[in-house]
């Protein structure tokens, strides 16, 4: 089945670790969306620091774009494997603009319209090929409309530290490329694509990754302290505060190994900071002590965890939602805790502050699922809502008989600081009294034991509920949770669009999961789960928890995210 969406245009750029394909994507992005265009894009790439094939996806629109198409109405290929790399995607339609001799004999390219656009040729004419990417950016900004001065201020920007020349080549190789970018249109080359109108709003708007979103929040939560081992896909977000550190007083701890980053993250909240741990699957892997220490000592403590494929090291640079279990059963003992999944942007932003509450609050770890597809995406919005926000801060100034766990109603003690009030503070990694003296009696144990799991319960009822897009009285009911959001929710409109009555469920707070959403399946003739992973991992926890029976599953686990044409493909199957 072919889907158009043709309100927008979707261009691939693919070649090699280090041609610079990072760079295209930024100065293209960053000049269509101050051109007033909304625009989207996400990477894939291999596990290499060089070599390899990797590609961009870029979509732009003159409405509001944030979800992954396989469809290419452009290629610029920098490398010969690039065509090959990318061929499932490639249709008659598709139009590949780059230096012949990569892609004129593959068999690959046949089908497709092809432009030769030597970028090297034209950049070495100019001083050397390394402008040749600027010359890419020219070629595609102009077949797309952005104003040229906007590239040239970014070009400013970021190469002003190189010096006056170097700026200038730039500026010529874009110059040149936009010259390139009119020869082509006026050859009639070109396939028929979508013309645009812009929105001069859409200029001054954010444009973020999922990585930006998660660092910012952290941020607005009041992080004061990030401690991470360096670990794809999850480093970005602990290089964002890193750089950041100055300006908003963030103490950065790139530590010797994982066990260390969540012990020192446990210290820092022990002193009163809040601390942000950022890892990914074989990170937390190694953390699950700390995690249980923290679930025992009752100690807050929030961990960004982005996934990627496993087992052991597995698709490093791939995408997958597999670690939901892990987070949700890791370390040994019984304690609670909290599992938030964003699907959008703006709610990466706002569930990882409100982490930092929660996580105070009821002195339970909170952990935040991301990925590396929701990770390395972006796209334009208009805000995060920030002023919305509120640090809230619960730390107590003790008195002398303080004892820090205390038997509350809602199993909730007071929680103090060293230094702040008279009170002797301790935790302890043994079962304890509530003056945190070790004991082995059976009783305490228990009712310890008993008092944590209130805050439980506390915590289901304060749950985040799910966001029902469509008519809550549809016969079908498509589910999923965390970074799926956007792809499934476009495609679901695909389906609406045709007529089918389907309804859409999305869960960005994945445990505790409150009782209440019963409702929501009540009326469903049938209910379909989507997620990345290959076992039904939300699934297999809605029946455990909530008792609601699934009764398909459309599972992805090749490392690939979900795109519109192939989900479209696989719901219509079940909706029909």
């Amino acid at each position: 089945m072919t889907i158009e969406f043709k309100d927008s245009i979707s261009i691939v750029l693919c070649g090699a670790a280090g041609q610079g394909i990072a760079t295209v994507e930024t100065l293209l992005t960053s000049a269509l969306k101050k051109s007033g265009l909304h625009v989207f894009s996400t990477q894939e790439f291999m596990s290499r620091v060089r070599g390899g094939t990797n590609s961009t996806t870029i979509r732009v629109s003159t409405n509001r774009v944030q979800s992954f198409c396989e469809r290419i109405d452009i290629l610029v290929p920098f490398t010969r494997e690039a065509v090959s790399h990318v061929k499932a995607r490639l249709s008659s339609n598709s139009c590949i603009i780059g230096d012949k001799k990569l892609f004129q004999d593959n068999v690959d390219a046949q089908s497709c319209i092809m432009i030769d656009v030597n970028y090297e040729s034209v950049a070495e004419e100019i001083g050397h090929r390394v402008y040749s990417n600027s010359v890419a950016v020219g070629v595609l900004a102009g077949i797309l409309g952005a104003e040229r001065e906007y590239i040239t201020g970014l070009l400013t920007d970021r190469f002003q530290s190189k010096g006056e020349k170097i700026v200038s080549n730039n500026i010529d190789a874009v110059t040149r490329g936009y010259k390139l970018a009119d020869e082509i249109k006026a050859s009639d080359q070109l396939p028929s694509l979508p013309s645009f109108s812009t929105q001069p709003s859409v200029g001054s708007e954010l444009f973020l990754s999922g990585r930006d979103a998660v660092a910012i929040g952290a941020i607005a939560g009041g992080c004061n302290y990030v401690t991470f081992y360096p670990m794809a896909p999850s480093t970005g977000v602990g290089a964002f505060l890193a750089k950041n550190r100055l300006e908003f007083g963030i103490v950065t701890d790139q530590t010797e190994d994982e066990i260390s980053a969540i012990n020192k993250a446990f210290g820092a909240w022990y002193a009163g900071a809040r601390a942000l741990v950022t890892t990914s699957g074989g990170g937390f892997a190694l953390m699950t002590e700390g995690l249980s220490l923290a679930g025992i000592t009752e100690m807050p403590i929030v961990i960004h965890l982005a996934q990627r494929p496993g087992p052991a090291t597995g698709l490093p640079t791939k995408t997958e939602q597999g670690d939901l279990e892990l987070a949700l059963y890791s370390g040994h003992g019984d304690f609670p805790r909290v599992l938030y999944a964003p699907g959008t942007l703006k709610e990466a932003f706002s569930l990882t502050q409100q982490a930092f509450n929660v996580a105070d609050r009821y002195q339970v770890p909170v952990i935040i699922l991301t990925d590396h597809y929701f990770i390395n995406t972006r796209y334009n919005l208009p805000s995060l809502d920030e002023e919305k926000t509120q640090v809230e801060r619960y730390i107590i100034e003790t008195e002398r008989e303080y004892t820090r766990y205390q038997f509350t109603d809602d199993g909730v003690s007071p929680r103090g600081i060293p230094g702040k009030g008279e009170g002797f503070i301790r935790v302890d990694s043994h079962t304890h009294t509530q003056d945190s003296q070790i004991t082995e009696d059976p009783i305490i144990r228990k009712n310890m034991v008993d008092k944590r799991f209130k805050k439980l319960e506390l915590l289901r009822g304060s749950a985040i509920k799910p966001t029902l897009v469509g008519n809550p009285e549809s016969e079908i009911l498509i589910i999923s949770w965390g970074s799926t959001f956007h792809n499934v929710n476009d495609a679901v409109l695909e389906l609406r669009n045709k007529g089918y009555s389907v309804a859409y469920l999305h869960f960005s707070q994945v445990y505790p999961i409150p009782k209440s959403v019963e409702i929501y399946f009540k009326n469903a003739k049938k209910r379909i789960v989507v997620e990345n992973n290959a076992t039904g991992q939300f699934a297999s926890l809605l029946n455990l928890e909530v008792g609601i029976q699934i009764d398909k599953q459309v599972l992805k686990y090749t490392g690939y995210p979900f795109s519109l044409e192939e989900l479209v493909k696989e719901l219509k199957k079940e909706v029909q």
